[in-house]
Parts: C-alpha cells; structure tokens; sequence
C-alpha cells in the first residue's frame, strides 16, 4: 500500500537536484505539497516544481534560501506558511563536503561546514518546531562513513559534522517525541547521481559497484523511496534511528584493504573539490 500523504506540507533543503529531487517528486507523488529550496540555481529548482505541478497530485513552489543561514531558514519557514499555511515535514537533505586533512583546514572551512551541515539543520529545526503537530516528521542526513571502520584523515571536517546531526536526530527524537514527532536519520552509501559520476571513469564507477554484492550503485529512488516511508503514517513507531541507505558495501565492515583502496581512489578523484555529499557518501 502506497502511503497518503495528502493534505501535508514538506520542506525539502537542497532539492533542486540528484537526492533532494527525488524525494521531493517522491513525496509530492503520494499528495504532498512540497517547498523546493535551493541556493543558486533558480531554474533546476524550477524545473523540479514543474515537473511536480505537472503530475497533478501534490503541488511544489520554489523558496531561495542558504540553509546555513539562521535569518534565510527563518524566511524558508515564514514562505512555506505563507504559501501552504502549515509544515508537517521536514527532509534536511542539504549538506556540502570538502576533502582537507588536519593541517590544512582553515578556521573558514570549519565554519562553512559546521553552518551548513550543523548549525543549519539545528536552528532550521528550532524554527520550524512551534508549527509542527503530532504526527509531523523531521529527517536528518547523515552518511554511511560514520559507520565505516576506517575514514581517511581528509574526511575530518564532513565525518564530523554528521556525527554530529546523528545525535541531534538520538536526542530530538526524546524531546520531540513527547510531542507526537518523530525524528530519524537516513546515511546513503554512494548514489549514482549525474553529480556522483561528474569526474570520474568509468572504471572509477565500477570499483564502486564491485564493493557491493548487487556490483551496483544506489540509486537516488531507493534513497526517496526509505525517507518517504519515514515521514509517513505507517512509520510511527520508527523514532529516533538512523538508517543505513548502502546495499551492505563495506561501510561499517572491517575490510580493510577494499577500504584503504577506495578512499585513496576518492581522494584522487575529488582532490579539494566541493560535492554534493549526500551523493558520495
């Protein structure tokens, strides 16, 4: 049975692409109203909303809005109510990631990602919180590296912070769970995304499919398809967890030479480049 998510409003950060869209369409499909927030790119936010109001079902608007921003969150919220007149989910997929190791981080890259993938998603949190009723549902991401026995020096910053949005999710989950609200936390392994393929081979992509026993990537489906079961009604018995996404790869196993392989591969491939992290890892 499909779940009915008629009637609701969903905020989805970081949904004008790859993983946000997916679970904004995914959402929207099933009678949600949807806010589609982005930053920079206007017409891939857009096209997302279109592409939504076209299937007839739920409806989608565009709201512009740095997540790391503690004034841009509020208006995020203030527009949602205004256009929607409720917020009963809230899917808090963006997040950034940078490779550095210790010597190299600057006081600048720690306050990108701290604002970006902590303190954005907190305060967005405690600004949406006075409008949530019973039943309403607030999802974190996170990422399967938390998990993982071994994480590279460079990975210092982003592992970080997701453990960090981990026990965020553990203790909401008490506090807002008095209230009838569940809050849960989704970590996807690599995702196959037009962003995770940017720049690498196609034998770069492979050994990513031969950690897996499917030799396959996810897919950003799959990842909607785990977080739209979450925000709905037959998930109200799921509190405070935090999901792996990753087709049992290696991600939380002790094997350590695939391990060291992949992530000399990662940093080859990503050197210091930003990505769109949820895609990764």
């Amino acid at each position: 049975m499909s779940p009915s998510l008629s009637g609701k409003v969903a905020i989805v950060t970081g949904s004008s692409r790859s993983i946000g869209a997916a679970i904004a369409k995914r959402l929207a499909s099933f009678g949600a109203n949807v806010v589609i927030n982005y930053v920079s790119n206007a017409s891939a936010a857009q096209a997302v909303a279109d592409d939504i109001n076209k299937q007839g079902a739920g409806k989608a608007i565009i709201v512009k809005a740095d997540v790391g921003s503690l004034a841009e969150n509020k208006h995020l919220v203030e527009e949602t109510l205004r256009q929607f007149g409720r917020i009963d989910i809230v899917v808090l997929n963006a997040g950034i990631m940078e490779n550095k190791k210790l010597q190299d981080v600057t006081e600048a890259d720690f306050d990108k990602h701290y604002n970006t993938n902590v303190r954005g998603p907190l305060f967005l949190v405690q600004t949406v919180v006075p409008h949530l009723k019973a039943g309403s549902r607030v999802i974190f991401f996170s990422t399967s590296l938390t998990r993982a026995s071994i994480v590279p020096p460079d990975y210092l910053l982003y592992a970080s912070t997701k453990g960090a949005v981990e026990q965020f999710s553990r203790i909401l989950a008490k506090d807002l769970g008095a209230s009838g609200i569940t809050v849960n936390t989704v970590s996807p392994g690599p995702i196959d995304t037009d962003l995770f393929r940017q720049g690498k081979t196609e034998q770069q992509i492979n050994f990513f499919k031969g950690l897996h026993p499917q030799k396959r990537l996810g897919t950003a489906e799959e990842v909607s398809n785990v977080v739209s079961f979450l925000v709905s009604e037959e998930a109200s018995w799921v509190n405070g967890q935090t999901i792996l996404i990753n087709g049992v790869g290696p991600w939380g196993f002790a094997w350590r030479t695939q391990l060291t392989d992949l992530f000399s591969g990662i940093r080859r491939m990503m050197g210091s480049q930003s990505r769109g992290a949820h895609d990764l890892l």
